[in-house]
């Protein structure tokens, strides 16, 4: 950073939406002065530790150095953002220093809450135990299912909102489809405890998904949110809630344990001015500037607008952020709009994936024509594209500015 404080743009956060977003402002005006603010030496393909927990994908696979993938001509400043003074244009770092900026882009994604259940944190990668959603435990998922002969799994999903709300059950499927490769389906006693009241969001993809819930003989738990572990004892405890309200706790023992933790926005963001009362960044759903600070815009898990949180959304997302903040400076003319898209590749089986394509209010946006791919139903296409292509278009495609079927629609 040598002593620069002063930049075009900054933006917080290097993960999937922080880096397309950099490197699509770059491919439309190369000489603006971006700095890209995170404090981590890695980056993960997060999408594919659903595949490492079932034993798809190595973890390495989905881990690159960070360095690896700044854009060219953006300022990496490694440090952590603790706060934001935006009628000063400034972000507040780690160190004690400060940035200032023209406009702003606040992507940090969300925070997994792994200490709002007692006895979690203190248990996972351990007792049966685990969670894909965390880079170091994805493969103890797949020791514990290719270990486990017989007994009690549990895959738990607690209130939304979610990144990737479909992988709670997509670790449930996956476990379920090579305990019947083995022939050991029958002696396996599979739990799906959500504490939502559907097993997925957008109707339309349900009849499928419940095809593969029979076929691998699990029960559905609704209603029931996790708050509580004790890993030796092979016990956990749920928040079960009935249709008026009234709540009363199930214990449930387990041998293995697939977690997904309560998540929301990160600490500095919940305490700072651009968070709305939920505590996420509070931005118009359609252009994703802040509603009240006119020189910020927000994309990723980090916001609220009511999308999918979802990789597919960020990648959709960088581009109208990238246009509407050149239009803000008079390089572009227009307006993006962002439709809400996201997508969820479901693992029903290994080999086959039911393609959720859908936006704002659960309309379905498929990408494809349904004769090509129909993503209500399973298919070995899906499973290609999340196998093969998508990681390859997140890598040289996404974080690279290239906007392969995602250029914005500007009206």
């Amino acid at each position: 950073m040598a002593n620069q404080t002063h930049f075009d743009v900054v933006v917080v956060g290097a993960g999937a939406g922080g880096i397309s977003a950099a490197a699509s402002l770059l491919k439309r005006k190369p000489d603006l002065n971006i700095a890209l603010v995170d404090k981590a030496d890695k980056h993960y393909y997060q999408p594919g530790w659903t595949m490492v927990g079932g034993g798809v994908f190595t973890p390495q696979q989905t881990e690159r150095p960070m360095a690896s993938l700044i854009p060219r001509g953006t300022t990496w400043v490694k440090a952590a953002v603790t706060g934001f003074e935006p009628d000063n244009n400034k972000v507040l770092l780690d160190d004690g220093k400060a940035l200032t900026y023209d406009r702003l882009i606040v992507a940090p994604g969300l925070k997994l809450n792994w200490d709002a259940v007692e006895g979690l944190s203190e248990t996972l990668g351990k007792n049966g135990v685990t969670s894909n959603y965390r880079f170091d435990l994805a493969p103890y998922t797949w020791k514990l299912v290719s270990e486990l002969k017989s007994g009690k799994a549990i895959f738990t999903q607690p209130p939304m909102p979610i990144k990737c709300a479909g992988a709670p059950q997509k670790a449930m499927y996956l476990s379920g489809d090579h305990w019947v490769r083995q022939g050991l389906i029958d002696k396996i006693d599979i739990h799906f405890c959500n504490a939502g009241g559907v097993l997925f969001g957008v109707a339309d993809y349900v009849p499928a998904l419940m095809e593969y819930v029979k076929r691998y003989h699990a029960t559905l738990n609704f209603s029931h949110n996790l708050v509580k572990v004790d890993g030796e004892a092979r016990t956990a405890w749920f928040d079960k809630t009935d249709a008026d309200g009234n709540k009363e706790t199930v214990e449930m023992q387990f041998d293995m344990m697939h977690v997904c933790p309560p998540q929301q926005a990160p600490d500095f963001i919940r305490s700072s001015p651009l968070a709305d009362q939920a505590g996420w960044v509070d931005v118009d759903q359609e252009t994703l500037k802040h509603k009240r600070y006119a020189n910020i815009w927000s994309l990723g898990d980090v916001m609220n607008a009511p999308n999918a949180k979802t990789a597919a959304a960020a990648r959709k997302q960088a581009p109208i952020v990238a246009f509407n903040m050149l239009a803000d400076m008079g390089v572009t003319k227009g307006e993006a709009r962002y439709n809400g898209y996201g997508s969820c590749p479901l693992t029903v089986e290994r080999g086959k994936i039911v393609l959720a394509e859908f936006g704002y209010g659960g309309k379905l946006l498929p990408s494809m024509p349904g004769w090509l791919l129909d993503g209500r139903r399973p298919t070995r296409m899906a499973w290609t594209l999340k196998k093969d292509f998508l990681p390859w278009l997140y890598w040289n495609g996404m974080l690279k500015g290239r906007e392969w079927l995602v250029a914005p629609d500007v009206v």
